[in-house]
């Protein structure tokens, strides 16, 4: 199969200067490395085909030969099918600086270090699932929780080694956090398994924490629910997560809301809308009915005479108050629903057959158009 241009197998046009290139590659070695990508051929073959291009047109001499000449003018000297990528990895940190910050997620932790430096990370965030009632979201509220987390440890003060000891440099890694392994042309790196990437030992861990520097502690908090949230919204609360190792700063809590369904109105966005039952009378003479709303208000509605079932009536501002602005709200829908007595007095029947001849009620009637109904 014909080799792809080095060019287009970085996705950089002709021309483009070194940083370019250098930004390319990143982002390929990245996606494909085989760390990454374990069992996956595609990808190694992808990682060796990006590295095969950066090591070419990484090269003043060979990108000007390869640019003259194409493959031909860089046989032999270390691309274009010879696969020596050793000045490739010599230049890898330069190209990734620290280890630490790029590949933890897949490298299995520590990053590169220098002996002796520790590791302060960030704590994990938290997810606590929140239920409210349906009023509460719309009018907001106040709610405790309480949830477990990690804490600095008090008797070491998150230190992890007992009052008087300390740490020592990792004797496998050097300090680094990261010991290498061969595979095939390329090197790879992983966390020290003597000292899981953080490149020192602790030489008398702490009782309380077990040299975690962290303990589990209950935490309660109250949040405030803003009006108008919807259900599947998070609340982000700074500094309330779990507390980074080695004093780094904690990660922050997410609270997701999820609002339990109201027996009588359902929401759209900051519309609401509710069904209410008159009978076929009121309907049809017209009528002055009173309905809830979500304030726990009467508010007198008018039906107009001749209202059909499925009429839809509007209050206006008695819907959801907005998110960001609570003084605006939106409007409550009243959907009418006409109700049929299922049984009839025969006073009542006598009177309905009069009013269904005086009405002349057709005996054949014609079907409606769909579209009118919706």
């Amino acid at each position: 199969m014909a080799k792809k241009d080095y060019y287009e197998v970085l996705g950089v046009p002709k021309g483009s200067p070194l940083e370019d290139i250098k930004k390319a590659y990143r982002k390929l070695a990245i996606q494909y490395h085989p760390d990454k990508n374990a069992g996956n051929k595609e990808a190694e073959e992808k990682f060796k085909e990006a590295t095969e291009a950066y090591e070419i047109l990484a090269d003043p001499k060979k990108r000007q030969a390869y640019d003259q000449f194409g493959f031909a003018g860089v046989e032999g000297m270390g691309g274009g099918g010879a696969q020596d990528f050793s000045n490739v990895f010599r230049d890898f940190e330069d190209i990734f600086g620290d280890f630490s910050g790029i590949f933890d997620s897949f490298f299995g932790g520590g990053g590169r270090r220098r002996p002796g430096r520790e590791a302060v990370h960030r704590g994990a965030d938290l997810r606590y699932n929140l239920d409210i009632k349906f009023e509460e979201a719309v009018f907001g509220t106040k709610k405790e929780i309480s949830f477990t987390k990690n804490q600095a440890c008090s008797a070491c003060g998150g230190s992890g080694a007992e009052s008087g000891s300390g740490k020592r440099v990792c004797s496998t890694c050097g300090g680094s956090g990261q010991v290498r392994r061969s595979s095939g042309f390329f090197s790879i790196a992983s966390a020290c398994p003597t000292c899981g990437g953080e490149g020192y030992v602790i030489e008398n861990p702490c009782g309380s924490c077990g040299g975690s520097g962290l303990m589990k502690k209950v935490q309660k908090i109250k949040v405030t629910i803003p009006p108008g949230i919807e259900s599947g919204k998070r609340i982000n609360i700074p500094k309330q997560g779990e507390a980074g190792p080695n004093g780094g700063p904690p990660g922050d809590l997410y609270v997701y809301i999820q609002v339990k369904a109201h027996p009588h109105f359902e929401r759209d966005n900051t519309d609401i809308y509710c069904v209410i039952p008159i009978s076929f009378t009121q309907a049809a003479l017209g009528t002055e009915i009173f309905v809830t709303t979500l304030d726990d208000k009467k508010v007198k509605v008018k039906v107009p005479s001749g209202t059909q079932n499925g009429k839809i009536l509007r209050l206006k501002n008695e819907g959801i108050p907005y998110l960001h602005n609570s003084s605006r709200r939106g409007d409550m829908y009243i959907k009418i629903l006409v109700q049929v007595p299922p049984r009839v007095s025969a006073k009542a029947k006598s009177l309905l057959q009069e009013l269904a001849e005086l009405q002349g009620e057709e005996s054949s009637p014609k079907p409606i158009k769909l579209s009118e109904l919706r």
